[in-house]
């Protein structure tokens, strides 16, 4: 069946994709709320940097830990049922945060409930749209939808820091709480989880089907999965720099940026503007990522991109000591690499292990890079403590990502070839 006979005009699925991107957006917005809590919260309460940078690690790695698994139940149960649960999960977690008056009680709700809720809404769920929907075009859409989440992780901070700075942090959080509300009504209503649904076929394909049942046990699955995966190099490699793609983004720039100016006297809502920019340019660099990725070596392009990420953060304790104008340069050169990385790496996983299975895999990869997300957290916050600088985790940072450019050379060069390319 010709899916234009069946749907003239714009195709379902990017409908599919621009509520995707929304959801992601959002999602990856709130999850990046500590780091303008970190501030309030130690004038308010009297907690420590560390101890909230420990709750911030917490809920960065269950975000990661999340993922192979949401990949299982978003096959099992459709997408749209686990988006509607998971949003109205984090919509009450942020509901009961502003009577907490313990760390713990963060931790619970930060930690814990949060950081399981949106990890079922993270890179995962756009590799399984994209799967589901897209046969062409699909390094474009995992770049959109990657870029997606981690600008919403940097977009909407400066709303939110200006409404904690002038109305206090718990304005902020019911704002929030409005903003997931809205977007789980238009999940529930307008979103669908296969082309089967609407009767079309893939984007760039012509069978119209319904998608394979999923088999086997949701919880073990993934296990298999990564069983399986641990016998390949390339997945070491690309879980391996993953992990150092972790530690020098939202672990690091996300959670800390904001405090470390604070330490040279920049206000609070000029710095989440920064992040800010760093998102806005972060949607162009990683949309133009996935459309370089379908046409060019992923290899390289990882090797470029980490390269020039390692750079610009041993740049950056330069920068917050010579002022605003010199970290809008960094902020822009930075945002555009923010996290580039993930469509080369989706689509070198995806060559490598099949359309089937690449979910789950990619899944246990973006454990990795929460992993080193977490370590940046808690180990940065800490060595402010120790240090009463960031300069050391700065560059620290800088040196790991020249480390993960060499790794990425290593991964094997056939799995760098184009899917039309293996093919023939």
């Amino acid at each position: 069946m010709n899916m234009r006979e069946k749907a003239p005009g714009i195709y379902y699925g990017w409908i599919v994709v621009f509520i995707t991107f929304v959801t992601l957006l959002v999602s990856a917005g709130i999850r990046s709320m500590p780091s303008i809590l970190m501030l309030p919260f130690e004038n308010e309460f009297g907690w420590s940097r560390g101890g909230i940078s420990s709750v911030i690690s917490v809920g960065i790695f269950l975000y990661g830990l999340t993922g192979p698994f949401s990949a299982a139940l978003l096959q099992k149960f459709g997408i749209r049922r686990v988006v509607v649960i998971s949003l109205a999960v984090l919509a009450i977690s942020l509901s009961l945060t502003p009577l907490m008056t313990a760390l713990w009680q963060f931790d619970i709700l930060w930690g814990l409930v949060s950081g399981l809720a949106t990890g079922m809404m993270a890179n995962v769920l756009g590799v399984t749209v994209s799967n589901q929907w897209f046969v062409h075009r699909r390094g474009l859409v995992v770049g959109l939808l990657t870029a997606s989440a981690a600008t919403g992780q940097l977009l909407f901070l400066p709303l939110l820091a200006k409404i904690t700075v002038e109305a206090g942090w718990r304005y902020a959080i019911f704002t929030s709480v409005a903003a997931l509300v809205i977007v789980l009504i238009v999940v529930a209503i307008w979103f669908r989880n296969h082309p089967y649904d609407v009767g079309l076929a893939p984007y760039g394909g012509d069978e119209v089907a319904p998608p394979a049942p999923f088999t086997g046990n949701i919880f073990l699955a993934p296990l298999l999965a990564l069983r399986s995966a641990l016998k390949n190099t390339t997945f070491w490699l690309l879980s391996g720099t993953f992990f150092f793609c972790g530690f020098s983004t939202n672990g690091l720039i996300g959670a800390h940026l904001i405090p470390a100016c604070g330490d040279f006297g920049i206000p609070e809502v000029t710095a989440a503007g920064l992040l800010a920019l760093m998102g806005l340019f972060d949607l162009i660099g990683t949309t133009l990522s996935g459309w370089l990725s379908d046409r060019f070596d992923s290899r390289k392009l990882l090797f470029i991109y980490y390269g020039l990420r390692g750079l610009s953060l041993m740049f950056l304790p330069y920068a917050l000591e010579s002022g605003p104008t010199t970290l809008l340069i960094f902020s822009i050169f930075y945002g555009l690499d923010w996290i580039a990385t993930v469509p080369p790496t989706v689509k070198l996983a995806a060559q490598e292990f099949g359309k089937e299975s690449v979910g789950m895999i990619f899944g246990w990869i973006v454990v990795a890079h929460q992993v080193g997300a977490s370590v940046a957290a808690y180990g940065a916050g800490v060595m402010r403590e120790w240090l009463g600088s960031y300069s050391v985790p700065f560059i620290v940072a800088g040196l790991v990502c020249l480390l993960a450019a060499l790794m990425a050379m290593r991964i094997a060069k056939q799995t760098s070839m184009s899917v039309g390319e293996l093919q023939n």
